[in-house]
């Protein structure tokens, strides 16, 4: 890693100063434990039925006839992130110690509970949910429900009550769970007559009833009261309203729930159960710890059928078309991030994020959720038609081991926050993280589409970008300099996760501002070409990446020369752009070697893909887009 120390001082400063020229020479023209002690240490843990880190569950929509019990729960330490790292740090199938196990016993003083304790319930306190059960589907998902509805049943008559994210983009899904909730009452039926347990001598009724609620901004009751019809509760869904809002109140919705249900399922002898179905992140999450506690003071389990969280970012988009002209309107929704805050640039070098790669995780919030509560988030990863951006069409699925080791800390956000300031390491990789957030600081977007083919208006249209390309170089630079300071640091960092998150971050840094460099040199280069569209068609010019890397033209360079007062020839200054340029590549090679199998890897591919260079290309948008609310009302989601 030695060779990634960080650009010559002699390459930047020719870099810089090259830009500050160009920039000028446009105006012209226009004018940021102790651990536990254990009696035996390993290397792997003992295959389990209940999967800490995720299940896979088949693909199977037909209902069955035979059951096997699955606890959606589990009394274990730590599920989905902790404190603590890893016991090993590396892919155990890579590791010799696979075939032969050490076996090392503590032989510290320990002590076996008396009879008094052993007959002594954990509390339900004690559960942790799944952070995440990956279905190909509601079918799928439907069945696991049922057999978590059927281990509850055999202890407490139920009020399971169903939350329906009222969002447009959430009508699909909606229908086919109304096709699917089926399953669940056939199931139940089927299993009652084999369990005796579940029998009982009551009636299927006595045992289970339902509650469906729609929500968004609001809470609205789609069952005038609990029913054990099934065809109730179909009908119900059916009648699902969309919320026109855009806001997903999803913890403000559960408080409601709890508050209206929770004693009448308690004189009733029933175990309250809430399942959501969303496709969003809540917009209500200063509500989430609120939430968590009064679920768990009730014992409520929370069960979640959701979708991934975007990688390190908050946001994803979906395309839709205007019933009037069908253009493409491409809307952004909540979607993430995977933890508290996000851990990765917001940033693409140019403007925001406008990617859709998945984090292989669900959304921070409602995963914390579901563990706290002994619920389960189930992971749809199957394709959604509207999503729209890089990474939106491709498997959305990755291996699971090899995410085990890159879990997220799930824990409140104060904690998380602290713990990530008190690290050295992880603070300087937030603090690039928040300085280079193109949300928090609009300067860092750059101009890319809608340019004018007239030549005049073009140049009066570039001019402003320059000087924030220059401010945007800089900071970068300075970003580099940071991740620098703190390279030693990496070595120790316990987190493989944070480890990632520098190996990309610090790539995608170098490689903007080569980028960015080219961005500058496209941009001069046609204000003094001023070429014209191909197509007669065509009414603007956009920037776009390029796989081929521009070389400053003889004239660009002679303006360098003489700015810089050197002899230095053009020869050796593209040889230093070469340099940078390989750099970066290489550390995005080394972040796929490094972390296989990985959202970062997936990441780094991508962005060598796009490659490093810049090209302008001509374009059409409809003016029709200038009637977007006036005859075009874009609905909220």
């Amino acid at each position: 890693m030695e060779k990634s120390k960080s650009l010559s001082a002699f390459g930047v400063s020719m870099l810089v100063h090259a830009v500050l020229l160009l920039a000028l020479a446009m105006i012209q023209q226009s004018l940021e434990n102790s651990a536990p002690q254990v009696l035996l240490e390993t290397f792997f843990e003992p295959e389990r039925v209940q999967e800490e880190f995720e299940r896979v569950l088949e693909v199977d929509t037909e209902v069955a006839t035979t059951h096997n019990l699955v606890s959606g729960g589990a009394v274990t330490a730590a599920v989905g992130g902790t404190e603590a790292p890893a016991v090993e740090q590396a892919p155990i199938d890579t590791k010799e110690l696979l075939q032969e196990p050490e076996v090392r016993v503590n032989p510290s003083e320990f002590f076996l509970p008396g009879d008094q304790m052993l007959g002594v319930d954990l509390g339900e306190s004690e559960v942790s949910g799944e952070v995440g059960a990956v279905v190909e589907g509601y079918g799928p998902a439907m069945s696991r429900i049922t057999q978590e509805l059927i281990r509850l049943m055999r202890q407490q008559k139920l009020l399971v009550v169903w939350l329906f994210d009222e969002s447009e983009s959430m009508k699909d899904d909606q229908q086919e769970i109304a096709q699917k909730f089926h399953k669940v009452y056939e199931e139940l039926g089927i299993q009652q007559q084999k369990d005796t347990t579940l029998r009982r001598g009551r009636a299927r009724d006595a045992i289970l009833e339902t509650a469906v609620f729609g929500f968004g901004k609001n809470l609205h009751p789609l069952t005038p009261k609990p029913t054990a019809d099934e065809k109730q509760v179909v009908a119900a869904i059916d009648r699902i309203a969309v919320d026109d809002s855009g806001d997903e109140n999803m913890f403000q919705s559960i408080i409601t729930v709890l508050g209206q249900f929770g004693l009448r399922a308690a004189r009733a002898d029933r175990r309250l159960v809430i399942v959501v179905v969303t496709d969003e992140s809540p917009s209500d999450e200063q509500y989430l710890e609120e939430a968590i506690g009064r679920c768990k003071r009730m014992k409520v389990p929370v069960y979640i059928l959701g979708r991934e969280a975007i990688f390190g970012y908050p946001y994803a988009r979906i395309v839709w078309r205007d019933p009037k002209y069908n253009l493409p309107h491409w809307i952004r929704i909540n979607r993430g991030p995977e933890t508290a805050r996000p851990e990765c640039l917001q940033y693409n070098g140019l403007h925001a994020r406008w990617d859709s790669f998945s984090s292989g995780f669900g959304p921070y919030s409602q995963v914390r959720l579901c563990k706290e509560t002994g619920g389960i988030f189930f992971i749809l990863p199957g394709e959604e038609q509207n999503l729209t951006g890089p990474g939106a069409h491709e498997k959305r699925r990755f291996d699971a081991l090899a995410m085990k080791e890159y879990e997220p800390l799930l824990l409140p956000v104060r904690v998380y926050e602290e713990q990530r300031d008190s690290n050295p390491f992880r603070k300087a990789i937030w603090d690039v993280i928040y300085r280079l957030n193109p949300h928090q600081f609009p300067e860092l977007s750059l101009k890319v589409h809608h340019y004018s083919i007239v030549p005049e208006e073009f140049t009066r249209q570039a001019a402003p970008q320059f000087a924030r390309a220059v401010n945007v170089m800089l900071l970068l630079n300075q970003a580099v300099e940071k991740l620098e300071s703190v390279r030693s640091l990496r070595a120790v960092e316990s987190s493989r996760r944070w480890q990632a998150n520098f190996d990309l971050i610090i790539a995608q840094c170098l490689s903007y501002r080569f980028r960015v460099f080219q961005y500058m040199l496209v941009l001069d280069r046609h204000s003094v070409t001023r070429p014209k569209v191909q197509n007669p068609k065509n009414n603007e010019w956009n920037v776009g990446w390029s796989k081929r890397v521009v070389v400053p033209s003889e004239e660009q360079y002679k303006r360098i020369q003489q700015f810089f007062r050197t002899r230095v020839s053009r020869d050796e200054f593209l040889a230093e752009l070469e340099r940078q340029k390989n750099e970066a590549e290489r550390l995005y090679r080394y972040v796929i070697d490094e972390h296989p199998g990985t959202p970062w890897a997936r990441r780094a591919q991508y962005e060598l893909g796009l490659g490093f260079g810049m090209e302008i290309r001509e374009g059409y948008w409809s003016p029709n887009y200038a009637k977007v609310g006036k005859e075009i009302k874009i609905p909220k989601f």
